[in-house]
């Protein structure tokens, strides 16, 4: 859990905010801090979706710091910029975060930035969950609110790990790098944060597949994946919609197989086949959607183990699937960990790959 400390700066003593995580100490910005700063905010891939001024020199990093340092911590009206460095406060910093809080600190605001060479190792979410903590432990915080780019998939990626909501995309909203762009809107609740941090988070004991009813249909319906992974996969409802009118693919007509996904007996996802036939031999996997809130679980797995144990039971040699595996966030890694392997066929865009179900 972050920590909130003091630190005493200067001939007269200022309490100086920072939090300690596990592995972060989150600050304000310092003098030393302006060679890592101006270096990462200058790369045009970090500042694609940001809207800081480019080229980012040092001067503009000396302003921005010498501004933080008049500040002992986030201020109604104004956005706070604050470091995440690595160990103790004296760290090396990897990145920023930035809060904004209205004039009554009951709405807050953030942004956050990791250095390219610190990426992929969970510390935004680190850095984001603290903060998140401390404005609703500390300043209680009604709402805590974030907008991206639509297509900084990463970023979305962060917040969703964090708990918090897609609302909406408006469309055409905010100008940055010379271009109109859309802007996707998150949001977090003081009530539903504190139910994101009680959720289940280890593995499940019991992970089934059921049978959709009319008394489950609704909540299987309000299964969701996150906003990072809508071009990877359809909701549950699209799918639903496609078992009742299934599609025809060269003139033989799909027939779906589905099942709801609990673990431990909440509904946590949903999975839909299609049955083979005489010119597709194998079973398709066709859907496979985890809940937000249940993922990173190991539930996906074990469904797909379920399934092979069953076809193989059932006498098939292989089931077949296809994927988005060029982009980021997308599921090629997770197949291919499962034993999944390219067959070589490109189907709608999709890799296709098969499971052998004989090894």
């Amino acid at each position: 859990m972050p920590i909130e400390s003091v630190v005493l700066n200067g001939p007269v003593p200022r309490r100086r905010f920072h939090l300690q995580t596990d592995r972060l100490t989150i600050r304000m910005l310092a003098r030393g801090d302006v060679t890592a700063l101006s270096h990462y905010r200058k790369l045009p891939h970090v500042a694609r979706y940001q809207d800081w001024p480019m080229p980012y020199t040092r001067d503009l990093a000396h302003e921005l710091v010498e501004e933080m340092d008049a500040l002992t911590g986030p201020t109604p009206d104004r956005w706070v910029q604050l470091a995440v460095v690595v160990g103790d406060i004296d760290g090396p910093m990897i990145g920023d975060v930035a809060i904004w809080l209205d004039s009554a600190a009951t709405l807050a605001m953030i942004g956050y930035t990791i250095d390219p060479d610190h990426q992929g190792q969970g510390y935004a979410v680190e850095a984001v969950e603290a903060v998140s903590a401390w404005l609703f432990r500390r300043k209680r915080v009604h709402r805590i609110a974030a907008t991206i780019d639509p297509r900084n998939l990463p970023s979305a990626r962060v917040l969703e790990r964090c708990g918090f909501e897609y609302v909406g995309t408006a469309r055409s909203a905010a100008f940055s790098r010379g271009e109109w762009t859309d802007d996707a809107r998150f949001s977090l609740l003081e009530p539903d944060w504190k139910a994101w941090c009680k959720r289940p988070t280890g593995a499940p004991k019991r992970v089934e597949l059921v049978e959709i009813t009319a008394d489950n249909v609704r909540a299987v319906g309000a299964i969701d994946r996150g906003f990072s992974q809508r071009g990877f996969v359809a909701t549950v409802l699209e799918s639903l919609a496609e078992a009742l009118v299934p599609p025809t693919l060269r003139g033989d007509r799909i027939r779906p197989w589905y099942r709801a996904v609990t673990a431990d007996g909440e509904l946590a996802g949903f999975v839909m086949m299609a049955e083979p036939y005489d010119r597709r031999p194998h079973p398709y996997l066709w859907r496979l959607v985890i809940d937000t809130r249940h993922q990173g679980r190991g539930i996906g797995r074990r469904v797909v183990e379920q399934l092979a144990a069953e076809r193989r039971a059932a006498g098939f040699e292989a089931i077949t699937v296809s994927y988005v595996a060029d982009e980021p966030g997308a599921p090629a890694p997770f197949y291919e960990r499962l034993g999944f392997v390219p067959t070589g066929r490109i189907v709608d865009g999709e890799v296709e790959a098969l499971l052998d179900l004989s090894v």
